[in-house]
């Protein structure tokens, strides 16, 4: 990969292949569905490898994200609050949309946004199941749900994102907290003369815990790619990892090593519990200990000036939005490049 020039986002199509099929055959052995966050990665041809390995439709963030894959069936999960344009712009999108609302005033800001068309679209209640972002308590379904019904559109369930589980130790508590928090969901809107058609849940480090007595479906997306949290966090091998920051040694100073990605290649998380500012692939005892917008300090590793290493970012889907495109390689040679269509679009 030496004719790549450095900094740049790497995608391994290998183990990308690899990631996309192992997941589609655990959930399809588990009786539910997949629905993945395509935010992660923001790119078409990803998107297609997912809905030809059996996705049922994918999910994105943002209206925006929505219209740049203009997918047959997109759920947008997040609690919208629609203004006349942004109600535009859904109605304007193809196939089957969802999506969110966590308050009655919000449905009702909906209904209104959509007028004639609101029953064109379905809603799920978002509920809050241990993150303690956004989403209504479970309690409170029936009422929010009511107020959509009310508002004329079509509710066909409720969701959560048990992102809590993102810490050492949390998947399972997590994956237990989403599953009741759905299961009362259901149990509340059916209560209500609802049709629960869909339960939707998960994600990449609750998924392996996710069960379908709660969920219908679940939403990973990390899990394309992997990265150095969920690697720290044991739910990705760094065999499994497809997507990493091809950087250059270019300051060596005793054993502080500097590469040509800072922050603006790899994104600025670091949770309270990660090692470092990420992880190197190939040399799994160095550590990243200081990182600014276009340097990342490096220890641990015997490296030398003009070395290229494989960086493994915190959080990869914000190293995705920060690039136009990334470079796709099988078997270690540079085959093509993909656009991140979707970069960009956060509203």
């Amino acid at each position: 990969m030496h004719e790549i020039e450095t900094p740049a986002v790497v995608v391994d199509a290998d183990r990308l292949d690899a990631n996309v099929a192992r997941v589609a055959r655990t959930v399809a052995e588990r009786g539910l569905a997949l629905r993945p966050h395509v935010k992660t990665h923001k790119i078409r041809e990803v998107a297609a490898l997912q809905l030809a390995a059996g996705a049922v439709g994918i999910t994105v963030a943002t209206i925006g994200e929505a219209e740049a894959f203009a997918a047959p069936d997109t759920f947008i999960a997040y609690p919208l609050w629609l203004t006349p344009a942004k109600a535009a712009r859904l109605r304007a999108l193809p196939g089957r949309v969802a999506f969110g609302v966590d308050s009655a005033a919000g449905a009702a800001q909906a209904g209104s946004a959509l007028g004639a068309d609101a029953g064109r679209f379905e809603v799920l209640v978002e509920v809050d199941s241990g993150h303690h972002r956004s989403g209504a308590q479970p309690s409170d379904v029936a009422e929010v749900a009511t107020a959509a019904r009310d508002a004329g559109l079509r509710v066909t369930g409720a969701f959560t994102f048990p992102g809590h589980a993102y810490g050492p130790g949390s998947a399972g508590p997590a994956a237990s907290g989403e599953r009741d928090a759905l299961v009362e969901a259901g149990e509340r809107l059916r209560a209500a003369g609802f049709d629960v058609a869909r339960l939707s849940g998960g994600s990449t480090p609750s998924l392996a815990a996710t069960e379908a007595h709660g969920a219908t479906e679940v939403r990973p997306g990390v899990y394309v790619f992997g990265d150095a949290q969920q690697w720290e966090l044991g739910h990705c091998a760094p065999e499994d990892i497809a997507l990493t920051v091809l950087a250059t040694v270019v300051s060596a100073h005793g054993d502080r090593l500097i590469l040509d990605a800072g922050s603006k290649m790899l994104g600025a998380d670091r949770a309270t519990w990660a090692t470092g500012h990420g992880r190197l692939l190939d040399h799994p005892e160095a550590r990243l200990t200081a990182i600014s917008e276009h340097h990342v300090t490096v220890t641990g590793a015997d490296l030398r000036l003009g070395d290229i290493v494989r960086v493994v970012p915190n959080h990869v889907c914000n190293v995705v939005n920060l690039v136009d495109e990334v470079v796709v390689v099988r078997g270690g040679e540079p085959v093509g490049r993909w656009a991140v269509a979707a970069r960009g679009m956060n509203g």
